[in-house]
């Protein structure tokens, strides 16, 4: 059995929106590439079907990872978060104890994580190492830099 993947209702629409859109036109540019590849002639030599062919194989495959991830995701209800400590789906705000720099990041669950829009998975480094702390803890964070420690200034939800 596969494990629960938590989204929030935006994730959970977006993925299902991406899903629908891979069924429907995804399936029919695949399956229109296949057809002008096969009108070319020998199927033996053309790298054109080859290619198609595989499209088509990684679209299924992506198809079927989103369909299992959908089924058994569960949807969290941002308002009945607790902000007592950081867990899923709290802001946290983060104070680098070398430069002093603050930022301000939202965990997620993996398929949602998005560093452009500071959201972070909890399964990076950096969301495994802000588990679980509160305000005023530190956390110390292994990465390619080395170990880093930041300050929790604050924890909210929303």
């Amino acid at each position: 059995m596969a494990a629960h993947t938590y989204l929030t209702q935006e994730g959970f629409d977006r993925l299902k929106n991406e899903l629908e859109e891979m069924k429907t036109t995804g399936r029919q540019e695949v399956a229109r590439a296949i057809a002008e590849a096969r009108e070319k002639g020998d199927l033996s030599e053309n790298a054109e079907y080859d290619a198609a062919k595989d499209a088509q194989g990684l679209l299924e495959m992506r198809i079927n990872d989103l369909e299992k991830m959908l089924a058994n995701s569960r949807i969290l209800d941002e308002s009945q978060m607790d902000s007592s400590e950081v867990r899923l789906l709290t802001n946290v705000t983060i104070k680098n104890k070398n430069s002093g720099k603050q930022m301000t990041y939202k965990l997620v669950s993996e398929s949602e994580a998005d560093l452009k829009t500071n959201r972070i998975s909890i399964d990076s480094p950096m969301g495994k190492g802000l588990l679980g702390k509160k305000v005023g803890e530190l956390a110390a964070i292994h990465t390619p830099r080395g170990l880093l420690q930041f300050e929790v200034v604050n924890i909210s939800v929303g």
